[in-house]
């Protein structure tokens, strides 16, 4: 199905989370000087505009970026977060906001390569406009564009299947993001499947799964399906800014799933969450888990778990 667009939800509480957790497994590769390839399944269109079209038509914003924008009280890794987005607005006011490839790019060295599938045709065209103005606007500054080339690539196709012919990368370091939409209940097989796949061609890898928290089995049931896959360990947080409507109707809760995720991510996520809650909150639902462990296939694996409600 290709009638997803993630412009109308773009820089809601689940893009708030989503992008602090990407840009601070970014940050953790860039601490070594061998390169590392990022991998976008579900790239979107890469930034979006939230003054028009869709963004406008649905507001989502408002309960995510829109909360964070004017505050002075925020903790480093939230801070960083804003701050690329403020880059990304020179005038001050909250016009546009990025989409993970851009954050991406904001993050990752010349060296790092930045590999995007989208399949949606006009979100691929206009993923593909949107670097090439990131390329212009290098030029007028007098810097050599990365934007394009060995750097960074982009193909229309279905990204479950074009990771495998990605993995493992050259310099065996990466990160991949898989984003689907989940309007389609295979999305959460799919997911799962990709990831069995891509964990025995690149066992080593850090791989970022954003999911829905919805009254649906699927969605229910996804977090516990990846706990048991193969990997080194992984780590669950989930966000929910307010409790469900009856009807079950609109986006309350999100969460990321990583697996093999770096050390540093934990006290992170335990430093910030209770923050989030506090600033994106709306009623007495709001509140967040976070858990880590090994796979659950082995008995007594489990090492932490942690959930709160404020």
């Amino acid at each position: 199905m290709l009638s997803y667009r993630h412009a109308f939800h773009a820089g809601n509480h689940a893009d708030v989370l989503k992008h602090i957790v990407l840009i601070q497994l970014l940050e953790y590769l860039g601490q070594k000087d061998t390169a590392y390839m990022y991998i976008d399944t579900h790239a979107g269109a890469g930034a979006y505009a939230l003054d028009t079209g869709f963004a406008a038509k649905s507001a989502e914003h408002e309960t995510g970026i829109s909360q964070l924008w004017e505050r002075n009280d925020l903790p480093g890794p939230v801070a960083d977060y804003v701050k690329l987005v403020k880059d990304m607005n020179p005038s001050g006011k909250l016009r546009y906001y990025p989409g993970s490839p851009y954050c991406a790019d904001k993050v990752a060295r010349e060296q790092d390569r930045i590999r995007l599938f989208e399949l949606h045709p006009s979100d691929h065209k206009i993923l593909g406009e949107n670097f090439r103005k990131v390329a212009a606007h290098a030029a007028e500054q007098g810097q050599r564009s990365q934007a394009r080339g060995k750097r960074v690539m982009i193909q229309q196709a279905d990204g479950f299947a074009g990771l495998k012919a990605l993995l493992p990368p050259p310099s065996r370091r990466g990160l991949v993001l898989i984003d689907p939409p989940y309007e389609v209940k295979d999305d959460y097989r799919r997911v799962k499947d990709t990831l069995a796949d891509a964990l025995a061609r690149f066992a080593t890898g850090t791989y970022a799964v954003w999911y829905p928290v919805l009254q649906r089995l699927e969605s229910r049931q996804l977090p516990d399906r990846l706990k048991r896959l193969p990997c080194q360990n992984w780590l669950n947080v989930s966000l929910a800014i307010s409790a469900p409507l009856p009807d079950g109707v609109g986006l309350h809760n999100s969460g990321m799933f990583i697996l093999n995720p770096p050390w540093t991510l934990e006290p992170i996520l335990r430093e910030i969450m209770p923050y989030l809650v506090k600033v994106l909150g709306r009623d007495a639902g709001a509140g967040f888990v976070l858990e880590t462990g090994t796979p659950s296939a082995v008995p007594g694996s489990a090492r932490r778990a942690r959930s709160e409600r404020e």
